[in-house]
């Protein structure tokens, strides 16, 4: 398993979610169709032929399957929330680091809505020289987050909450397993 796969299962988790809400759209911008490689590549910034490699091992292993509506991978989002939870800081640790500008992630994202920063902490961040808030330098799940949640509220939530996990503070760990919870259960 490569950190790539997590994101390109989270962009499909988004994608799915995009196109329950706006009906049965199957084409993205310029009739793209949604779930095709280029469209793929150009939401993540992950190059076709490692989206190719990254679904076929996500197969292999069953957290994705070729879905029955013609054929566009489908997420299993059990099993990917069963890793998130119990082996993703166990496989793709995080710690913090330096202080930088960059992202806010964890518990500086919007999906925390401010509950657990308390006065005075040094936010985390994926370190971006066009950053606009100060941290402390997180490493992203792959380098490709910023390309892959530009324009995408649920992938940056997707992205946040599993490096509140990834961090290990145990006082994050509840609420953002709370949180991709109920996310996945939508």
């Amino acid at each position: 398993m490569k950190s790539q796969d997590i994101v390109i299962l989270f962009k499909l988790v988004s994608l799915h979610a995009k196109q329950k809400m706006d009906g049965s759209a199957v084409f993205g911008d310029e009739d793209e169709a949604l779930f095709s490689f280029r469209s793929l590549e150009r939401y993540t910034g992950i190059s076709k032929s490692q989206i190719s490699r990254s679904l076929n091992r996500m197969y292999d292993v069953g957290l994705a399957k070729i879905g029955s509506d013609m054929g566009n991978p489908k997420v299993n989002k059990q099993a990917l929330l069963e890793f998130i939870i119990y082996g993703i800081r166990f496989v793709f640790p995080a710690k913090l680091g330096e202080l930088t500008r960059g992202i806010p992630t964890s518990v500086a994202a919007p999906v925390f809505n401010d509950e657990l920063l308390s006065a005075g902490e040094l936010m985390p961040v994926w370190p971006d020289a066009e950053g606009k808030e100060k941290g402390l330098a997180v490493e992203p799940l792959h380098k490709a987050v910023k390309q892959a949640i530009k324009n995408d509220d649920l992938m940056y939530d997707l992205l946040a909450l599993t490096d509140a996990i990834r961090i290990e503070q145990v006082r994050t760990r509840k609420i953002a397993i709370e949180k991709l919870t109920k996310i996945f259960t939508q």
